[in-house]
């Protein structure tokens, strides 16, 4: 084979292999989605991002009680598809306006800019679902209405 030939064939191996690690961690997402509307029926879930560029991507997933309590928060951070989310400690309990003002934020700009798009999208659809309630009807209409899965809340995208 000619050397054009072996890049390309380098090529495709290197493409198939990203698919995949790609395919693996969207997995990872899903399980992990599952296993919190599993654990928790009720409360709010909202989920950020912060693109990397030349620093490290970060997805934060933020899981709040109905009365805005944290129960947790999830960060996946890296450069690959081998990044895997982390739980960090000592934020449960803490009022959700707070959470912008946690030690774990601290000089990271792609972590505060992923938790505070998470806790926006909660504050959205908590005055969504509110703002329904409030009109007198009753239950939301269906396409004004959070996603939920299982009791638990999605902010929308």
């Amino acid at each position: 084979m000619e050397n054009w030939q072996w890049g390309l064939v380098l090529l495709v191996v290197a493409w198939a292999l990203q698919a995949a690690g790609t395919w693996k961690q969207m997995r990872h997402y899903r399980e992990v989605m599952g296993d919190i509307t599993r654990r928790w029926p009720d409360g709010w879930l909202g989920v950020g991002n912060a693109r990397g560029g030349l620093r490290k991507g970060v997805i934060a997933v933020v899981v709040a009680t109905r009365d805005d309590a944290v129960r947790r928060v999830l960060l996946m951070e890296g450069r690959s598809v081998f990044a895997k989310f982390a739980s960090i400690e000592g934020v449960e309990g803490l009022p959700l306006d707070r959470l912008s003002s946690a030690r774990f934020l601290d000089a990271n700009v792609g972590r505060r800019t992923a938790v505070d798009m998470a806790v926006a999208q909660i504050q959205k659809a908590r005055s969504k679902a509110a703002g329904a309630h409030e009109d007198g009807v009753g239950a939301p209409a269906e396409d004004d209405a959070p996603d939920t899965r299982r009791g638990l809340a999605l902010a929308s995208v």
